[in-house]
């Protein structure tokens, strides 16, 4: 069906969106912080996208989109770009808010340790593949920003966020990918799959989101500042 990749990026949004206007969360008070830092997070994301499609990283299944396209991407990527960051920022605006326990900084000192490891031994090992090498090179300068010379306080949350964010990524994204929507060019990654989804995509969806979220806390912390 030509509308299937458009109809997985409302159902994507449609919940977090509905949900933002909870009494006790009132996370619409909070989409004015949200908006630049999408913006920016997704304008890179887009440029690297069109060089993806240009160097045939992956590509779209012409049955299930529905043709409308800008900068040779489907629009439905375009928008892709916009409902699964705001549905993870929901998760984490709505775990800072109901979840008291936090996770010990040792342990989140730990977690940026583990994924700059695994950033640098994919590098390492898959240089030669644009998807692998660009996806672990862009997380590890992220992690390496936040953790050690920004030293956010806010990255437990994140890390929080994330796993339970995956519970929605692996519904979506396993759609996606097993259709496929999106198809994949293994020679291009390290030809590992969870189920149909590539094992790189998990570190891509974590990097788009410490973006996203670092953004976030950004435009937060600075409108507190100059209240």
């Amino acid at each position: 069906m030509r509308y299937t990749y458009l109809i997985i990026n409302i159902l994507t949004v449609f919940f977090p969106f509905g949900l933002s206007f909870d009494k006790k969360v009132h996370f619409y008070k909070s989409w004015k912080y949200i908006w630049p830092g999408m913006a920016i997070t997704g304008l890179f994301f887009l440029f690297w996208d069109v060089l993806f499609t240009m160097k045939g990283v992956w590509s779209f299944n012409p049955q299930y989109i529905v043709g409308v396209t800008i900068w040779g991407l489907p629009l439905e990527e375009v928008l892709f770009f916009l409902t699964v960051p705001f549905a993870c920022i929901f998760i984490y605006a709505c775990l800072n808010y109901y979840v008291k326990w936090q996770i010990d900084t040792r342990l989140t000192n730990i977690i940026s340790s583990l994924v700059v490891m695994f950033s640098v031994l994919g590098l390492i090992f898959y240089y030669n593949k644009i998807y692998t090498a660009i996806t672990f090179g862009l997380l590890l300068a992220l992690v390496l920003m936040v953790q050690y010379v920004i030293k956010a306080e806010w990255l437990s949350w994140f890390y929080a966020a994330y796993v339970v964010a995956l519970l929605p990524f692996y519904i979506v994204n396993g759609i996606l990918t097993a259709i496929p929507v999106v198809i994949y060019n293994n020679s291009q990654n390290m030809g590992k799959r969870v189920g149909t989804i590539p094992v790189e995509d998990h570190f891509y969806l974590m990097a788009l989101l410490l973006m996203n979220i670092g953004f976030f806390e950004y435009f937060k912390a600075r409108r507190k500042t100059n209240d």
